[in-house]
């Protein structure tokens, strides 16, 4: 009997000195917001909102069970006239607006936005050039920060394939495994980013009826592999051009396989209709995580990859005019080297 309740002190001894885990909290003072107004978390990973409440008299309060900390969220009004990026952590946070701007708030109680806010004001009225210099360093700096892995698989296709893993390379296992560690490791393990003059890397994608299509389905042919959204502004304005382009060299063996850098399936098929878009469209709806692009090292579009018969590349990014140009040399030298009218050469070689 006495082992027993010797037992249940020292049970009760250790229950009663054990911390209670922290609770996320962040309460909030804001100016110029109207009593009455919703505030949302919304993850800026996967978009999805996460939980939402009323200010009044420019206060608000968050009580919010975290999926994962720290994490990365929007704080934004409906129509996100208001907005503000912040890493969320279990820890009772403060929001404060009512000296400055909601997007420049001071926000404290998060090591990750510590340290996410010392970046930005030390980048702030920076050269392109100088920013990516700082953030390289802050990555190298910082390798158990998650807020490294975000900020490396945002830019490494920009950084490059070496660069990036490298830095990857530096991180903690815990980094590695996030969301954005997996992201990163899925593009050094698709990235080839070919170069012109040399043979193009095949995949295969859905068309907008769940058919699967292969580039080198498209043997012997020209063709323009295209990268594209429909929330892409100048790949928009481009698109009458390449509608112009398209039949003028389709019937000499001329044909554009576009990747969609598209989500939302319904705006991907609304941008084909309404800009009549009559060739080979496919997309697995991964945004910038688009296999295709990652294969081929797509950081902005729109972007393109001219290949000719043989499944060389030989050029890249051209629009309007320049393609056109390009698109006549090549029929015309086609045209020279065959016997009459018939066939077009060679097969795309598969890889």
């Amino acid at each position: 009997m006495k082992n027993i309740l010797l037992g249940f002190i020292v049970l009760l001894t250790i229950a009663c000195n054990e911390k209670p885990k922290v609770k996320f909290s962040l309460s909030g003072n804001t100016t110029g917001i109207e009593n009455g107004t919703i505030l949302y978390f919304e993850d800026n990973l996967t978009g999805e909102l996460i939980d939402s409440c009323i200010v009044n008299n420019n206060s608000f309060k968050f009580q919010t069970v975290l999926s994962n900390s720290p994490l990365l969220v929007v704080l934004r009004l409906k129509d996100h006239t208001q907005y503000r990026f912040l890493w969320l952590e279990n820890n009772q946070m403060t929001f404060d607006g009512t000296k400055t701007n909601f997007k420049n708030a001071n926000v404290t109680g998060s090591n990750s936005e510590n340290l996410s806010q010392a970046l930005d004001k030390q980048e702030a009225n920076l050269s392109r050039k100088d920013i990516r210099k700082l953030d390289i360093e802050f990555v190298e700096n910082n390798p158990n920060s998650i807020v490294s892995a975000y900020i490396l698989s945002v830019y490494s296709k920009t950084w490059g394939k070496e660069k990036t893993i490298n830095l990857f390379e530096q991180f903690s296992k815990e980094n590695r495994n996030s969301e954005y560690g997996k992201e990163i490791a899925k593009y050094i393990e698709l990235n080839k980013n070919p170069k012109i003059g040399e043979q193009f890397v095949d995949f295969e994608m859905s068309d907008p009826n769940g058919n699967f299509k292969r580039l080198s389905n498209y043997k012997g042919q020209i063709i323009l592999l295209e990268f594209w959204s429909s929330w892409c502004v100048p790949c928009r304005r481009e698109n009458p051009n390449l509608v112009k382009t398209y039949e003028k060299f389709k019937q000499n063996g001329f044909e554009i396989f576009a990747v969609s850098l598209d989500e939302k399936k319904d705006s991907w098929l609304d941008a084909i209709e309404k800009d009549h878009l009559k060739w080979e469209h496919v997309s697995d709806l991964g945004g910038h995580n688009n296999k295709a692009a990652l294969i081929y090292g797509i950081n902005n579009i729109p972007d393109n990859f001219l290949i000719d018969r043989n499944g060389t590349i030989i050029a890249r990014d051209l629009k309007g005019d320049e393609l056109n140009e390009k698109l006549a040399k090549l029929m015309s030298a086609t045209h020279s080297k065959l016997p009459g009218k018939s066939g077009f050469g060679a097969s795309l070689t598969e890889n």
